[in-house]
């Protein structure tokens, strides 16, 4: 179908009608199991609206906005165990995996060079080795599905610009080993980049205590998306680095503007995304996350436990609220959980049926996925 721009403008009405059904197209959250984002925060949304006419891009013509992100760097700097840190607010987890690995590329000095990833890193990384003309060289995982140390050690040679560890992988929501591969960046003088897209706001609140962040003494750049488990609309990424060193390897002369560098990928910035996570993460502060994430957590463990009294086990035991369920034929339930309804999403080795359990699954709809998944179950084993 051919689209042309209108001779003549419609009525807000008919175009709010053409949005109307268009989005109700879309997909309904209620049964989404397939997805990292979740429905932003009320107050979130608000102060979206708010600021969305703000431009963090040049920022001496919004000072105020501009003091946002200053405050929600510092405030996800002291989440991360680094009350000094810097960075940005990015679009998501894909710029500031770019960012991160570039600024570890100028700080060596060489456009020639490589860096060490576990086979469960994000699909981004190989983005970065197109974009920035670098190696990616991808480790093997341990039976736990981390990523393997020696591996790791064994990939790295004299132009090894970065090492990347992952606090919460996309497939399975495991934690790589990320003290043991911060003695081989120091010992190697190399920097290790964590990309936490997901885990960095679900580790945190967690009982149990992993290290992974900026208290380990390696870990020099943080990926941490808000527009996942922080509740923030999309697009909400955060670049946090530990030094002011890191984000100036990434500035740029700006000389028409009201500042001289700049050193965030994109230009132009929405301040709307910087202000929408600093309301949700004032408003909930550490107990309401802890709320947040111990309910997706409970409800990750009754999927775990309903699943098994069907004959069904994870491939892990879940770290976070990502489960990856061992079936016969993840293709073909995935198909039948459709035509009902669901989304859901595989992995890809091993291959399994996969489920994020976000905010917005209620048990009451859980309860409903974990009857179909028995019925589509049943039917085929028999």
């Amino acid at each position: 179908m051919m689209y042309t721009f209108p001779e003549k403008g419609l009525s807000e009405e008919t175009v709010e009608d053409l949005l109307r059904e268009m989005r109700g197209r879309d997909s309904s959250y209620e049964r989404l199991l397939s997805t990292m984002c979740t429905r932003p925060h009320p107050v979130a949304v608000r102060a979206y609206t708010m600021f969305l006419e703000t431009n963090l891009g040049d920022p001496g013509l919004f000072p105020g906005t501009s003091e946002i992100e200053r405050r929600v760097v510092g405030i996800l700097g002291s989440l991360l165990g680094c009350p000094d840190a810097s960075g940005y607010i990015s679009t998501g987890g894909t710029e500031s995996n770019i960012q991160a690995i570039r600024a570890a590329r100028n700080s060596s000095g060489r456009r020639d060079g490589n860096i060490v990833v576990p086979k469960s890193a994000h699909f981004s990384f190989d983005k970065i080795a197109d974009l920035l003309n670098l190696e990616v060289r991808k480790a093997e995982l341990d039976e736990m599905l981390r990523v393997d140390v020696g591996d790791v050690e064994r990939l790295i040679d004299e132009n090894t610009v970065c090492v990347v560890g992952i606090a919460g992988t996309t497939e399975f929501g495991q934690v790589d080993p990320i003290e043991d591969l911060s003695e081989l960046a120091i010992e190697n003088g190399i920097p290790l980049h964590v990309d936490a897209a997901f885990g960095g706001f679900v580790l945190p609140f967690l009982e149990r205590e992993y290290h992974w962040d900026f208290r380990v003494e390696g870990v020099q750049s943080i990926t941490i998306d808000p527009h996942k488990m922080g509740m923030s609309p999309i697009p909400a990424g955060g670049l946090i680095f530990r030094s002011p060193d890191h984000v100036k390897r990434l500035e740029t002369e700006t000389y028409y503007l009201t500042v001289a560098r700049q050193a965030s990928l994109t230009g132009t910035r929405s301040g709307a995304a910087a202000a929408a996570t600093y309301a949700v993460i004032m408003h909930l502060g550490t107990d309401g996350y802890r709320k947040v994430v111990r309910r997706c957590m409970e409800m990750t463990a009754h999927l775990v436990s309903e699943a098994r009294s069907m004959g069904i086990e994870p491939v892990i035991e879940p770290v976070m609220n990502v489960v990856a369920l061992k079936i016969d034929d993840p293709p073909g339930v995935r198909r039948a959980l459709l035509e009902r309804g669901w989304h859901v999403s595989m992995t890809r080795e091993p291959k399994a049926l996969r489920l994020i359990l976000m905010p917005h699954m209620t048990q009451e709809n859980l309860d409903l996925f974990l009857s179909d998944l028995e019925a589509i179950t049943s039917r085929r084993s028999c």
